[in-house]
């Protein structure tokens, strides 16, 4: 190959590579004021207060950055981390904040099933989902940013 055919070459991969990026980026659409809507899913998975009260600090600060009506912001609990959802948890009163401004807060059936925990044994208005990683993992694949505290 010469260089203007490896030169050509590159520039059609480096456009095939970027493609999925982009489409990823035109599918999150725009939010309030036709600025960019971000997607944030935040990790929890450790029994931890002070691991829990950094990633509510970390939603409150984006939605702060951002503007909250620019942002959805999931907290997915399994394992461990269920502990601070249930309706005994020293964090229940800044988790019940997040959830009025609109922070969704979720909790791992399977971790639930495997403490023998029932909805009933909860906060009162978070979400529930099958299996935590698996909705983590969904989130990821339709371009929510992901971060663990």
């Amino acid at each position: 190959m010469n260089r203007r055919t490896l030169l050509q070459a590159g520039i059609v991969g480096a456009a095939a590579l970027s493609t999925p990026f982009l489409i990823a980026a035109h599918a999150q659409g725009t939010g309030a004021a036709g600025q960019k809507r971000h997607k944030l899913v935040i990790q929890v998975s450790d029994n931890d207060p002070a691991k829990w009260n950094l990633a509510l600090n970390n939603a409150k600060n984006v939605q702060e950055d951002v503007g909250a009506a620019n942002v959805d912001i999931a907290i997915v609990a399994y394992g461990p981390g269920i502990g601070m959802l249930k309706l005994d948890s020293p964090t229940g009163g800044r988790i019940a904040d997040a959830m009025k401004a609109n922070v969704r807060v979720v909790a791992c059936e399977n971790t639930m099933r495997g403490q023998k925990l029932g909805k009933d044994d909860m906060l009162p208005a978070i979400s529930y989902v099958p299996a935590g990683v698996t909705e983590i993992m969904k989130k990821q694949q339709d371009g929510w940013a992901y971060l663990r505290p």
